[in-house]
């Protein structure tokens, strides 16, 4: 079945509570289809995996959601769906463990958000805290980074604002339905929003924003992100919880450092303290994640496709360093011209030079690595 014949059942599933991600993908291994599984029975419901609770959940959802109308009421609100069938659904989200089947989108993703930081903090900022959001995101919105945080008051806010003003995209992920604003007074950012990223949630329409939505919606902010910076966050703050997604997510954790008698550095510093990267300037993001020559990464993949001497080096690469002299007696190539893959690769953002003549395998290539 295609991913546009199984979308209105994607959205109607989506409103089905208590069937997430891994009930979503046991319906699909045993029925082929959601559409399949919309309409089974109890008895092949329990079969798939499905407990008591989850069918009785279901079998009430079927009773008022319209799959059909779904897709109008979606269309209706000027957003669009992206399933897990759908080639545009984020590749970075999509390594993250169980994300989520369906994410709805105002504005547009783009194949540029690959190279994504997140900026997240507390909503109670002090003149610091803003001073710091303003130039880590500007400059890094400014070196092509896409900004992703979560629109909230405070440094979210901030983090949005400095990487439209440096004409940059920037992704807000909402706790709440992408056609209800929250906090209201974020409206007109939203729009701006809109015109140069997107409002993404993994929470169907008219979903209001409820306190327990927003912890869960932080692991698409981290699961979106090569790398999450906290700038600043009290111990208790929900930020921690972002940091904590993305450590289970293997994203790179950053913090800002802060003055130890301020409460909204307590949690940053703390993060230093337990082995967070420090972050003293937009340079120490840049160069940790890889991402000095976005531009010429952007300009190289559009220009060289894969080639056989590319495939062969990734298969012959891991996340541990491999000395170059090693790669060319197992290729048995010359070292000029291994060397000279190696160079196009790095700009590829494929690999990365460890040390000396030392190469690993990029983040960015796992993908390629699996499926090519």
């Amino acid at each position: 079945m295609s991913a546009t014949a199984d979308l209105p059942y994607y959205l109607a599933f989506a409103r089905v509570k208590g069937i997430g991600a891994v009930r979503v993908r046991k319906l699909k291994a045993h029925f082929g289809s959601l559409q399949a599984a919309w309409s089974a029975n109890e008895f092949d419901l329990a079969a798939a995996g499905l407990d008591l609770r989850a069918i009785a959940a279901l079998t009430q959802g079927r009773r008022t959601i319209s799959p059909l109308e779904e897709v109008e009421r979606l269309a209706k609100a000027g957003a669009q769906a992206i399933t897990w069938d759908d080639p545009a659904y984020p590749r970075l989200l999509r390594e993250v463990p169980d994300p989520p089947p369906v994410l709805f989108v105002k504005g547009a993703l783009d194949e540029a958000d690959q190279w994504a930081v997140s900026i997240v903090g507390t909503r109670r900022a002090t003149v610091y805290g803003r001073e710091v959001t303003e130039m880590l995101a500007g400059e890094l919105a400014r070196n092509g980074i896409t900004i992703v945080s979560g629109l909230a008051r405070g440094i979210d806010a901030y983090a949005h604002q400095a990487a439209l003003k440096a004409n940059g995209r920037t992704i807000a992920v909402l706790g709440c339905g992408v056609d209800v604003i929250y906090p209201p007074e974020h409206r007109k950012l939203a729009q701006q929003i809109i015109e140069q990223g997107a409002l993404v949630s993994d929470y169907p329409l008219s979903t209001p924003p409820d306190a327990a939505n927003f912890p869960p919606r932080n692991r698409i902010i981290s699961g979106l992100s090569l790398g999450v910076v906290i700038v600043e966050a009290d111990e208790q703050s929900g930020a921690l919880i972002t940091a904590e997604f993305a450590a289970d997510q293997g994203r790179d954790v950053f913090a800002v450092p802060g003055n130890i008698f301020n409460r909204t550095s307590r949690g940053t510093n703390r993060l230093i303290q337990k082995g967070a990267h420090i972050v003293l300037d937009t340079q120490s993001i840049l160069e940790e994640l890889n991402l000095n020559l976005v531009a010429e990464q952007r300009e190289v993949q559009t220009a060289a496709p894969d080639s056989d001497l590319e495939r062969a080096i990734l298969k012959s690469l891991s996340h541990e360093p491999t000395q170059v002299n090693e790669l060319v007696r197992a290729l048995d190539l010359p070292t000029a011209e291994v060397t000279a893959a190696l160079a196009l690769m790095e700009l590829k953002g494929l690999v990365r030079q460890a040390s000396g003549t030392s190469y690993v395998l990029a983040r960015e290539a796992t993908t390629l690595y699996q499926t090519g």
